[in-house]
């Protein structure tokens, strides 16, 4: 097998990330967009010493799971795998390679529930991180191609909350109107490196977080006055700089231009504040599914003392901590503690203590 050669192949399973696996000769080839029980023509993309990696150039036996993508740019970003799978044969992959992992892991076969898929899986995320780079002298935003840092522009995300996308969208109008700069990766040059835009989906407030390579912003005023009226439930402005040469995409330094600083949301009945740097759930509908099988499974009398360990700002152990005697959260990051302690304030929770701890 050599690079750029052509096959026809049978799909006989799909991996972890949901690529089709086939087998030919000695090789295990890897193929993104394939489908078990399906046969393709592919072209080799690489081979290593047993494993080798390829890209679909037709179907040749579709199978009966297969959709037509609804994403324009699908087949460049490499923010999700599986949109061409039907969605109800996609949890039943996710089951399989829950089964197979925990199979590895015990040594035995192992017997898992249905997963408990979404009603509406699209437009669900409460999280946006667009990255903005420099084109030509041009900014530029959009999503990052698959193992790239090439950026594809994007209309329409099927898993974005579409206000989000619309203050995103509002962000980067500002920006081309006003000659702001996107980064530039290779030079360390340029301003802007990403517009995050967060939003509390039971509350509809937002928080628009721009980061920045330096906090010297033009047109700061005109900016705020700019979002704040396309967009009244903008609650908060954050500038966020980071001027490292990193992958990580938020730094350590915060200033608020705009509100207070934080956003509220519920998970059930219990409101949460969102800060910038607070870790919280991507999938609320899905979150709060989670945590309510949790807490059923572990079948509390009101008697035990919880350890919500890795807490964050607390959500897993608050959403429970009416039906426990005590609560303990343990988390690395202080300002994540700190946002904990004053999320089991504010939803009234006096049985509880967060440390900040290594777990």
């Amino acid at each position: 097998m050599v690079k750029n050669e052509e096959l026809e192949v049978n799909i006989i399973d799909n991996g972890f990330e949901g690529e089709g696996i086939a087998k030919v000769d000695e090789f295990v080839v890897f193929i993104p967009e394939a489908i078990i029980g399906e046969k393709v023509k592919i072209k080799i993309l690489k081979v290593d010493k047993n494993i080798a990696y390829g890209k679909v150039l037709e179907v040749l036996k579709p199978s009966e799971y297969r959709v037509e993508p609804d994403c324009d740019t699908y087949s460049k970003c490499g923010g999700c795998n599986l949109r061409h799978i039907d969605y109800k044969y996609s949890l039943e992959m996710k089951k399989k390679a829950v089964q197979n992992t925990l199979r590895k892991a015990l040594k035995h076969d192992v017997e898992i529930e249905n997963i408990i898929g979404m009603d509406k899986p699209c437009y669900y995320r409460n999280k946006l991180q667009f990255p903005v780079g420099d084109e030509g002298g041009k900014p530029a935003m959009g999503v990052f191609a698959k193992r790239s840092h090439r950026i594809i522009k994007i209309k329409d995300c099927k898993i974005q909350n579409k206000n989000c996308q619309k203050v995103a969208n509002d962000v980067f109008e500002f920006m081309e109107k006003n000659g702001i700069s996107g980064y530039n990766e290779e030079k360390g040059s340029g301003l802007v490196r990403h517009i995050i835009v967060r939003i509390g989906v039971k509350t509809n407030e937002i928080m628009v977080i721009i980061v920045l390579n330096s906090m010297n912003f033009p047109h700061e005023k005109e900016f705020i006055d700019f979002i704040t009226t396309r967009n009244s439930n903008v609650k908060t402005i954050v500038k966020n700089l980071n001027d490292k040469n990193t992958n990580v995409i938020l730094g350590k330094k915060n200033e608020t231009i705009f509100g207070d600083g934080y956003i509220f949301d519920y998970l059930g009945d219990k409101k949460f504040k969102i800060s910038p740097l607070s870790f919280y759930q991507v999938n609320p509908v899905q979150t709060v599914k989670l945590y309510s099988k949790a807490v059923e499974y572990a079948n509390l009398t009101g008697n035990e003392t919880i350890f919500d360990l890795y807490c964050g700002v607390g959500t897993i152990g608050i959403f429970a901590s009416n039906k426990a005697k005590k609560l303990y959260g343990i988390e690395v990051i202080e300002n994540a503690i700190k946002d904990a302690r004053e999320n089991a304030k504010l939803n009234g929770i006096d049985n509880s203590e967060f440390f900040v701890r290594k777990c």
